[in-house]
Parts: structure tokens; C-alpha cells; sequence
């Protein structure tokens, strides 16, 4: 098996800061939170930004802020979100691209989120992906659902995008897939060969979504976008939820991946610095 990859999510665009106090919304404590998702076995960080009141934002310069503070505090892959919060226009949710991240995500179609519809048409897919082909910015396959690997499959036939690529199987949102071994095992089935893959596991599935990753041989997001709490009642730390992942893979006898060997696995090259 490859080394683990433990990407961490800690921000989101769900999350709000009265839900708890650990959640980093401004660049300076993401650069922080950088550091110690990197020193608790972290190999990727997954980018939205946040106003200084907790507002989503999707603008450019507090982008580069965020961007500038985690690469000064870590070695860290760098993936901007495209996804940005419901409501945002494509161009908004593709403006920061302009910045050259590592990896950005492209969310594979649309699906319900809660009560609300996470909009991903083909145009909006296919707008994003020039932009990403423009900026030689690799993206990261965001799957909510079954068929969104078949839109994936599409997108491939147009030329947007070659396979194998990264993957990530988010599941347990409410509206998309549940988040069970068995539809795991059947969404890493339908891949196509060669891709890399990792899972996100909502609310209280984060740990058994990632504990079967492990296993499988596939990687693992954690993070307080995607789960707040550490165990019944006790609301977690970004770096706690990375390295409880970590120390379950050295139980199971696999090598956490540090950032550059990340990058080795991936085949990314890495970005020093946002483009000014």
C-alpha cells in the first residue's frame, strides 16, 4: 500500500464559529492550525475562507492570506475548495484559481445537501476545469454519488480531463450516498483504474469511513469541516482528529505519508508560494 494521506478540512462553509471555539477562520490561525495538522501526521490542507465576522467568502486576497499564512507555517499540499458555500456564483467559486494552488476540488455534479441543492451542472463543471486546465491547477474529484463518477467519465470523453486522477468519496451528506463499507467498496470498485482515492465521512462516520480507508489502502480526510466532534460530547481539534487517524495507521503496521511523499504519490510539484 502507499503511504496514508490525511488530508484535513478544518474549516468548511456549514460550520458556524458559535458551534465551537477551534474552528480556524481567519488566515492566521489557519497558517496555525497548518502547523499542527502537519506535526500531528497531516500530508494536505483543504482551503475555504471565512471572513473576520465567520461570513463565507470566496474573495481572492483572503485566498492569497490564507494561502501566504499556511505556507509559511508548513509544508502542507495546498487544495483550494471550488465548491465555496451554496449560493455562490461559478465565478466566484473559480475566481481563486487565479492563485495556482497545488490542487483545487471539483465537485461532480449536483446533489441535495440537506434542504438545500449544491449546484454542479456540466457548465459549471466544465468552467471550472478550463480554469483549472488553465492555471495547471490538478484537481482533486469530488463524489457525493454513484453517478457522479460517470460524470467524471464524461468530462474525460470531452477532453477536460485525463484518468487517473485523485479522488475523494464524500459520503454521509444528507441527500447524497450513506456513508456505509459497502457503498464504499462499490464506489472504489467503479473507479477508473489507476486513481488514487480518498474518503470524507460525515459527522460521527469520519472514523469508520477512515479506519476502512486504511485497510483498503485508500486515504482519509478528517477535519472539523466535516465532523466537530472527537468523541460523544467532546468537540475536537483539527490536529486531533489527523493524528488519531495516524496513530490507528501505525497500530495497523501503514506509513503516514508526510507531505512530499504525498506529493511523490500523487504526482504533484509542489507550489512554493501564491502567485502575486
Amino acid at each position: 500500500m502507499d503511504p496514508l494521506i490525511i488530508t484535513c478540512a478544518p474549516v468548511g462553509a456549514e460550520v458556524r464559529i458559535d458551534q465551537t471555539p477551534h474552528l480556524p477562520y481567519t488566515p492566521k490561525l489557519l497558517g496555525e492550525t497548518a502547523r499542527a495538522v502537519q506535526d500531528a501526521g497531516g500530508s494536505m490542507i483543504h482551503v475555504h475562507c471565512r471572513n473576520d465576522d465567520g461570513s463565507n467568502t470566496h474573495a481572492v486576497e483572503r485566498f492569497r492570506a490564507a494561502y501566504e499564512a499556511i505556507r509559511a507555517a508548513s509544508d502542507l499540499i495546498v487544495q483550494f475548495s471550488t465548491g465555496g458555500a451554496i449560493g455562490m456564483t461559478p465565478d466566484e467559486r473559480a475566481g481563486v484559481l487565479q492563485l495556482r494552488p497545488e490542487m483545487a476540488t471539483l465537485t461532480c455534479g449536483s446533489v441535495n445537501f440537506g434542504d438545500d441543492i449544491f449546484q454542479n451542472s456540466f457548465p459549471i463543471m466544465r468552467a471550472i476545469l478550463k480554469k483549472m486546465n488553465d492555471y495547471g491547477v490538478r484537481p482533486e474529484l469530488e463524489i457525493f454519488d454513484k453517478g457522479h463518477i460517470a460524470n467524471a467519465r464524461r468530462l474525460a470523453r470531452e477532453r477536460l480531463l485525463s484518468f487517473p486522477q485523485h479522488v475523494d468519496l464524500v459520503l454521509g451528506v444528507p441527500g447524497g450516498l450513506e456513508a456505509t463499507v459497502q457503498n464504499l467498496c462499490d464506489l472504489v470498485d467503479d473507479l477508473p483504474g489507476g486513481c488514487t482515492w480518498s474518503v470524507a465521512g460525515i459527522g460521527r462516520q469520519q472514523l469508520p469511513m477512515a479506519m476502512a480507508a486504511i485497510a483498503m489502502g485508500g486515504h482519509v480526510r478528517v477535519g472539523l469541516e466535516d465532523n466537530l466532534y472527537y468523541s460523544r460530547g467532546k468537540l475536537a481539534r483539527n490536529e486531533e482528529l489527523v493524528a488519531r487517524v495516524a496513530r490507528i495507521a501505525a497500530e495497523a503496521g501503514r506509513a503516514v505519508a508526510t507531505p512530499e511523499k504525498a506529493r511523490d504519490v500523487l504526482g504533484l510539484s509542489r507550489q512554493t508560494a501564491p502567485v502575486a
